[in-house]
């Protein structure tokens, strides 16, 4: 009897080590995910006034004005006024789920807003690489019937199916080259800190199981 009762007390303490044990990595992961969804928000406000600063420099309400769309301008403004209300908007959600998984203690609730806030960024990250392939598009509009520099291959586009053939391949090579630029931006800026917050999810995992 003796000897079962000690083989219960052993049982009972590595039981509570092990409770202890998990106790600690949730709290360490809580941590670590807490911080990483911090920068995701710091990142995004530091990367919009980025782009506030770069459009400052370029502006394209003047260059607009100079030629014969200047009657667009105020589609482009609208535009412009759209992009920059939904990358508030994502601002706010990243905001959001910093506060939520802060607040979070439970170990499923964790997950799921580990989740979200990857889906959040992957949905913003595609969202900034449609605008920008839409702003490449309006911009090579824009210059192929407005610039007097490119007029002159306007024309002879409009004359010359091979000529029109090779300037196609060549535009689509340029937004192919550019928008692979701008993702593997987006890979730097935001890879590594999903990478690490799904390796927290993974290891959440193990704990809930």
């Amino acid at each position: 009897m003796k000897e079962l009762d000690l083989l219960k007390k052993d049982w009972q303490k590595n039981n509570a080590f092990e409770q202890i044990s998990e106790l600690e990595i949730y709290k360490m992961l809580h941590m670590k995910s807490s911080s990483i969804v911090k920068w995701i928000f710091i990142i995004s406000i530091l990367e919009i006034l980025l782009w506030t600063s770069i459009s400052v420099f370029f502006n394209t309400d003047d260059y607009l004005k100079n030629t014969k769309y200047d009657d667009y301008l105020i589609y482009f403004q609208v535009l412009n006024f759209f992009n920059y209300a939904v990358i508030l908007v994502f601002i706010y959600l990243f905001y959001k789920n910093y506060v939520t998984i802060t607040a979070t203690v439970s170990t499923k609730q964790l997950m799921k807003d580990i989740l979200k806030t990857r889906k959040t960024v992957q949905c913003y990250v595609w969202y900034n690489l449609a605008m920008a392939t839409l702003s490449l598009l309006f911009g090579f509009f824009i210059a192929f019937t407005s610039n007097p520099e490119v007029l002159a291959l306007s024309n002879k586009i409009a004359t010359d199916s091979k000529v029109m053939a090779i300037t196609i391949g060549i535009l689509i090579l340029i937004i192919a080259v550019f928008l692979s630029l701008f993702w593997l931006f987006y890979k730097l800026l935001y890879g590594i800190l999903l990478k690490k917050l799904y390796r927290n999810y993974s290891e959440l995992k193990k704990i809930d199981l």
